[in-house]
């Protein structure tokens, strides 16, 4: 049976002690493996050694930054990576089609949602996240791949809620982990 690693953290070492002592104290006998290592759990503050480890799993899953992204392209990322400035904007239009649309949910990430703007609005927007002069271009492709919609006369544009795909959340991650959240 392989064995995971966990660590063990206590705020007070000598509250773990006397926890110890005192659980010891109760007993006739020395404890088996499973009974020490519910003590331990119970030391700490937690009912016992089943209910740390589920803590611990359900901490692991939200803090690791690569949760639910096992179909990452991570080179992908990388050269996508290449792309963006020191200051998080968008240096070039990137050349492949799959690259693009990451780029493009990168764009919609940094658009407020649940928000009507005018295409004046936008425009100052989308200029303000990219250094290559073509914000039309963006414009025109956010609602081209259905990640904003706008009016028949473009009066009126807003940001479609759906949820990013892995590959885009792991480069506004990326980028924010870089410092360079616009």
């Amino acid at each position: 049976m392989s064995r995971t690693a966990m660590p063990f953290y206590a705020h007070d070492i000598s509250a773990v002690a006397r926890s110890l002592r005192q659980q010891l104290s109760e007993r006739d006998a020395p404890p088996g493996h499973v009974e020490m290592l519910n003590m331990l759990a119970r030391s700490v503050g937690h009912r016992n050694f089943q209910q740390l480890r589920a803590q611990m799993a359900a901490y692991d899953r939200l803090n690791d930054p690569t949760a639910g992204l096992e179909a990452v392209d991570f080179r992908k990322l990388e050269r996508l990576a290449r792309c963006y400035g020191p200051d998080g904007s968008l240096q070039r239009w990137p050349a492949k089609h799959s690259e693009r649309l990451i780029a493009l949910w990168v764009l919609w990430s940094r658009l407020p949602a649940r928000q009507e703007f005018s295409e004046k609005d936008v425009n100052e927007r989308l200029k303000a996240l990219h250094a290559f002069g073509d914000h039309a271009l963006l414009r025109r492709e956010l609602c081209d791949f259905g990640l904003m919609e706008r009016t028949r006369d473009g009066s009126v544009y807003r940001r479609i809620e759906q949820p990013m795909p892995g590959d885009a959340q792991a480069m506004v991650r990326f980028l924010r982990q870089r410092g360079t959240a616009l």
